[in-house]
């Protein structure tokens, strides 16, 4: 079983790699943009391969992840937000360090992003963690 550390670093590598790629509502590829939650889909599948479910809410809803408080964050861990008055209404990939990586609104590209930020700071609602790195951890 790989590590956490390689687990998690594969993440961020992968998430990484798109970089500059442009948000598109609905698109879920390299070529044609992504929005948030086929971002986090597509890096998971591709990274660790756990299909996620398609929208952010079902992403923190999921069985396969467990909940996670925002003083354990770790890198791979997904972060929710409220961007929409809705709890869960966008995700994005922490990083480690306060960052994470998205793809934020229409217009924009996927970027990293500070969890200190105030936007970002009083939209926080909650984190995940894929069970496949909990599992890891509790291994090593």
């Amino acid at each position: 079983m790989q590590s956490v550390r390689d687990t998690a670093s594969e993440l961020v590598s992968s998430a990484m790699s798109f970089l500059g790629v442009p948000y598109r509502r609905g698109a879920s590829s390299e070529t044609d943009g992504f929005d948030c939650s086929s971002f986090t889909r597509h890096i998971f599948e591709t990274s660790v391969g756990l299909v996620l479910p398609r929208s952010a809410h079902e992403q923190a809803s999921a069985d396969t992840l467990t909940k996670v408080q925002r003083a354990e964050l770790k890198p791979g861990d997904l972060v929710f937000f409220n961007t929409m008055r809705r709890t869960f209404s966008h995700v994005g990939i922490y990083l480690g360090d306060h960052k994470f990586i998205h793809a934020p609104r229409s217009g924009a590209l996927v970027r990293i992003e500070d969890l200190r930020q105030s936007y970002w700071a009083r939209r926080f609602t909650g984190a995940r963690r894929a069970e496949s790195v909990a599992e890891a951890s509790s291994a090593h």
